[in-house]
């Protein structure tokens, strides 16, 4: 029986790694804007129909008060989903190039923050609605 030996070249393995972790950084921080831009969305819409209504803050609309608590809870949703969506993601490739090197440890953890900076976004989005409400 004959054994056949396994090369790896680590130069190009490093390369396919970095790759395929630049396209998921890229990946992520797409889904990320598109998720602040969707909760920004939400809270000058909610602005807006606040601003239209104009009465008295005991006084509102029982239909405007509704679409608030709609949209809080949406902005945080979103924002909690896309978040674990992100950190899942972003977490993966950064412990993947932190096994291969360990000197990236300061660079995978700024994109991971990143990530779960979304959640609380939206988390400040849904205060800004209640509080109008």
């Amino acid at each position: 029986e004959q054994t056949e030996a396994v090369t790896y070249n680590s130069e190009e393995d490093m390369k396919l790694q970095a790759q395929e972790f630049k396209k998921i950084i890229t990946v992520a921080i797409l889904f990320l804007v598109v998720l602040s831009v969707f909760t920004i969305a939400i809270n000058v819409g909610m602005s807006v129909a606040f601003a239209q209504e104009g009465a008295a803050p005991g006084a509102q609309n029982p239909e405007v008060v509704k679409w608030g608590f709609i949209a809080a809870a949406v902005a945080v949703g979103l924002g909690s989903i896309g978040a674990g969506v992100a950190v899942g993601t972003v977490g993966a490739a950064a412990l993947g190039v932190l096994a291969e090197r360990p000197e990236m440890a300061s660079r995978a953890l700024i994109f991971v923050g990143l990530a779960e900076g979304i959640a609380i976004y939206g988390l400040i989005i849904a205060i800004m609605i209640m509080g109008k409400i």
